[in-house]
């Protein structure tokens, strides 16, 4: 789910047109689920009906069906339309394009302006620009009702795996739009950077949001530190655009609120 954003879009389907889609892309699923006309969002990936790894609200995911990305559970739903990820398989791909079943790809957004792109795409995609254009409005307005205009707290975000957010991340622009500053990056740690308890230790930032369970992120030592305060974040705010920007930046605004009052 860290791989960058997909090129460019085709064109997509004219409006008025109502094609069936099934999702292999758990980011793709969250947005569909929003923009998608009844009945036409066929399945999701199975990655949305696992607590820990949906970018949705596991009830809401549960509504519809899942499907764990073969070509013969595909086959039998029948779409028209096949919303991957860059991680699909070659074979998957070339095995559903050869029955003549559309595939289309959609990458992680590293910002918002991409994630919002993304959403009309599959809006537009999904024949229905106007519920597209809704949810980009909801995003729009947490955006702007959640943008911090004093300096940025230095904050570290320990990821699971025991690593941080690089400075092209969708979630570093959401921390830095709330009111937190990166202090890994100012560390000149990057994407993916391993982040050690003893680093952490030995310099560590005013904030510390936690959205992992290693064992270090849990270590007791952790709490002796007076000037560190600790926040725990839902590891599944992280990753995808779309509606989840609205969850992780009513949650992050939340801490930065608490934080000042």
């Amino acid at each position: 789910m860290l791989a960058g954003c997909s090129q460019a879009h085709p064109a997509a389907v004219p409006e008025g047109d109502a094609p069936t889609i099934v999702s292999l892309n758990p980011c793709a699923d969250a947005i569909l689920a929003e923009v998608a006309m009844p009945g036409q969002l066929l399945a999701i990936s199975h990655y949305s009906h696992n607590a820990r790894s949906t970018s949705m609200d596991i009830d809401a995911a549960r509504t519809f069906a899942a499907t764990g990305g073969t070509v013969e559970e595909i086959v039998a739903l029948d779409p028209d339309i096949v919303i991957g990820s860059s991680f699909m398989a070659p074979a998957t791909r070339a095995g559903l394009e050869r029955l003549g079943i559309r595939v289309e790809t959609l990458g992680i957004a590293s910002d918002v302006t991409t994630s919002l792109e993304q959403v009309r795409w599959l809006a537009s995609l999904s024949g229905n620009s106007d519920r597209g254009e809704m949810l980009v409005a909801r995003i729009d307005a947490e955006m702007a009702d959640s943008a911090w205009a004093g300096a940025g707290l230095p904050t570290v975000l320990w990821q699971p795996g025991g690593i941080v957010p690089g400075e092209g991340a969708l979630v570093t622009q959401l921390m830095e739009h709330t009111g937190f500053a990166s202090h890994s990056a100012a560390r000149g740690l990057q994407q993916a950077d391993y982040l050690s308890l003893e680093r952490m230790l030995a310099d560590p930032p005013h904030i510390l949001l936690v959205a992992g369970q290693e064992r270090a992120q849990a270590h007791p030592i952790l709490d002796q530190l007076t000037d560190l305060r600790t926040e725990q974040l839902a590891p599944n705010l992280l990753f995808c655009g779309g509606p989840t920007i609205i969850r992780a930046v009513e949650r992050l605004k939340g801490i930065r609120r608490e934080i000042a009052s």
